[in-house]
């Protein structure tokens, strides 16, 4: 029975710690910035998976955080991730003008609500 606390207090830790990714990725003209908010994926995978783009031609740089950071112009909330039944919050930083573009893949692509801050 202990041992069986134990392993549950390790894998709530472990849900706790770097649910969210910043993901920044650049290249000659380009510089953006998302994050995820974990919401359903399974936190190894999520790790080793989704927040791990493999973006040719870019320079990819992930930060591993408790929560996204402030600031986003927008929110995909509840966002369907690629066919699978997982879901996480998508938050937009830089140009604002996207958010057109952006809102239309949240709401018919990953089958979110788009929240505009």
């Amino acid at each position: 029975m202990r041992a069986v606390l134990l392993l549950g207090m390790f894998l709530l830790s472990g849900l706790a710690w770097g649910e969210a990714c910043v993901v920044r990725s650049q290249a000659e003209r380009l510089d953006v910035k998302v994050c995820q908010q974990n919401r359903s994926i399974p936190p190894n995978l999520f790790r080793s998976g989704f927040c791990q783009p493999q973006l040719k031609g870019q320079t990819v740089a992930v930060e591993f955080v408790e929560q996204c950071p402030i600031g986003a112009y927008g929110v995909c909330r509840n966002a369907r991730v690629g066919g699978t039944p997982y879901q996480q919050d998508v938050h937009y930083y830089g140009v604002a003008s996207d958010a057109t573009y952006l809102k239309a893949y949240c709401e018919q692509q990953s089958k979110g609500v788009w929240m505009a801050r």
